[in-house]
């Protein structure tokens, strides 16, 4: 099966690159500046490979939810690296408005990053694969979604194969476009929560390439109300939601 590849470049206007006075995109540019890299650290206790994932925010980033895990050769899950907070405890902080004020409750949302919650392939009482409260993943694959740039330094449970697929999911609520509408499945709640589908993104890693930054290429996106773990090359409909992320990126350190 052959995927389609996509890449995400900053292209600057020759005067912007002159005022600016640089010579490229990259991490010197002016949207790298506005948002500084933060370090995030996951499973630090882990006795398994390090690994670095580097997300550069685009132009159309506002506050995201994303996951990024680890699958062999055949598909097989291996293991979550990192999750949003909310999804993976089935906990947002706006959940709860009886007082009259937003605060914490219990929300689970099937269609925000399908694909992770299928892979897992944890199938909880009600048939969704999206985490309970009860069932919530643990502290250290978890945490808020970062608003700027950031770095995961991500510890696996156990040592990885020599060759494995980094997988990166992201979805944004509220971001319609003119193919997907607020009323394009009107009888459809958890559609209304996805917007454009959660895209994802892969890279395939190899040992042998220990220390490399590897881009990950985005090939293609979920069903649109997370009804299952599928994944649609046809790309066409997405807008937007292409330019949650600019540049994605994987590294093997150890």
């Amino acid at each position: 099966m052959k995927l389609k590849k996509y890449s995400f470049i900053l292209i600057l206007a020759p005067a912007i690159l002159l005022l600016a006075g640089m010579t490229g995109c990259g991490s010197s540019s002016r949207l790298d500046k506005q948002y500084p890299t933060d370090t995030l650290s996951a499973n630090a206790a882990a006795s398994g490979d390090l690994i670095e994932f580097s997300f550069m925010r685009g132009p159309e980033h506002n506050h995201p939810l994303m996951a990024v895990w680890i699958e062999d050769e055949s598909g097989k899950y291996i293991q979550t690296l990192y999750v949003a907070e909310s999804i993976a405890k089935g906990v947002f902080g706006h959940g709860d408005k009886k007082t009259g004020k937003w605060l914490p409750g219990p929300i689970r949302r099937p269609a925000a990053l399908p694909v992770w919650a299928h892979r897992r392939d944890v199938k909880e009482a009600d048939g969704w694969y999206v985490p309970t409260q009860e069932t919530a993943i643990p502290d250290a694959y978890t945490g808020a979604t970062p608003q700027n740039n950031f770095l995961l330094r991500a510890k696996t449970d156990k040592i990885l194969p020599e060759t494995f697929y980094v997988y990166f999911e992201v979805n944004q609520t509220w971001d319609w476009n003119e193919y997907w509408t607020n009323d394009k499945y009107p009888d459809d709640p958890e559609y209304k929560t996805s917007c454009q589908p959660a895209l994802v993104y892969r890279a395939k890693v190899s040992r042998s390439e220990a220390g490399k930054g590897i881009p990950l290429e985005l090939i293609g996106h979920s069903h649109y109300a997370g009804k299952d773990g599928s994944i649609t090359e046809d790309l066409s409909t997405i807008t937007t939601a292409k330019e949650i992320a600019r540049e994605v990126s994987v590294r093997l350190v150890n």
